[in-house]
């Protein structure tokens, strides 16, 4: 790594994570973490190829103590919790195994890599933590009981930790896309309608990431113009 700030993205290897990591690699160097170690290291060579710098971390989010092992000693300036599953059924048809993957990768990860960075963060008086949320964190949908109930964990944790860790100068923001053109959830956009593009998404991280210091923009909701309309 080099002497400018450094910036975390979990679930780097694809989709909203992958565009937010080649977003951010235009002013820090990148820490890539995801468990497809051939997926994150094709991410590093396109930050590579474009003259950023980028690590692969080889890491599973939902395991606490190696996730404290690997994160020891980092000094992150930003980290973006965007490592996600969703399992969108009904609760009838949901698995115990489907509900309590969402709760480790949804919540329990974003306690885990958040607990390990965010002491050198306050030590250091300054320090961001950006997670993705979705609009299903304020709402509600047929076949959302078990992510929308993470989701709205999520917007509990990043409100309460804010308001823990705003005089420390550590910023907490939330950005909640709508849905967003990815293999995420294993289900297809109904017919015609539009979708966000991860790009859009990380746009919107960078523009909160890019906030002047005294400047805490703590939510941001973003959402397709019109879901009838061509893209």
């Amino acid at each position: 790594m080099t002497d400018r700030p450094v910036a975390l993205v979990t679930g780097a290897s694809r989709g909203i994570g992958r565009a937010i990591a080649l977003r951010l690699a235009a002013t820090h160097d990148v820490l890539l973490a995801a468990r497809d170690a051939a997926a994150l290291r094709r991410v590093a060579e396109e930050i590579t190829a474009a003259g950023g710098r980028a690590e692969a971390l080889v890491l599973d989010v939902t395991d606490g103590a190696a996730v404290a092992q690997a994160l020891q000693g980092r000094a992150v300036e930003v980290l973006v919790n965007n490592a996600g599953v969703g399992v969108m059924k009904p609760l009838l048809e949901l698995a115990p195994a489907e509900w309590q993957r969402m709760m480790d990768v949804n919540v329990n990860a974003l306690f885990h890599v958040t607990r390990a960075l965010l002491p050198g963060m306050v030590a250091r008086g300054r320090g961001h933590v950006v997670i993705i949320g979705s609009i299903a964190g304020r709402s509600a949908f047929v076949g959302g009981a078990g992510y929308a109930t993470t989701k709205h964990a999520v917007m509990g944790f990043a409100e309460n930790l804010m308001l823990e860790v705003r005089d420390a100068g550590v910023k907490v923001s939330v950005v909640s896309p709508g849905s967003v053109e990815t293999a995420f959830s294993g289900r297809s956009a109904p017919k015609g309608s539009a979708q966000l593009r991860p790009d859009d998404v990380a746009a919107a991280v960078m523009s909160v990431v890019n906030t002047a210091p005294e400047v805490l923009v703590h939510r941001v909701e973003v959402r397709v113009l019109s879901p009838k309309r061509e893209r």
